[in-house]
């Protein structure tokens, strides 16, 4: 088994958005109920098939931190394009007490 060496230093800013990007790419909202799964799911793959699109894309594609940048701007600007609608979130919920959940 192969042992990877460990980074030296913080990750690059650039290296660290298009982290995040891919985070918020993935981390949404969990499906109110099981008939809201299929919605959940599609939307799912959808965003998981642009995250694989973009880093594809980094890593075949021109190298450095340029290319980061771009990705992270890219992958943020397609999110907006398709938010993850259609099918009732979790977080949607009405808690007992009158609250929305968090």
């Amino acid at each position: 088994m192969s042992t990877i060496p460990p980074v030296p230093g913080p990750l690059p800013e650039e290296v660290a958005a298009l982290l995040r990007a891919v985070v918020e790419a993935l981390d949404i909202p969990a499906p109110a109920t099981v008939g809201d799964a299929e919605r959940f799911r599609a939307v799912l793959d959808e965003r998981a098939m642009r995250v694989v699109v973009t880093l594809t894309t980094v890593l075949d594609g021109p190298t450095g931190i340029g290319a980061a940048k771009w990705a992270a701007a890219y992958l943020r600007k397609k999110l907006a394009e398709h938010p993850p609608t259609g099918y009732r979130a979790w977080d949607d919920q009405p808690r007992p007490d009158g609250e929305a959940a968090r």
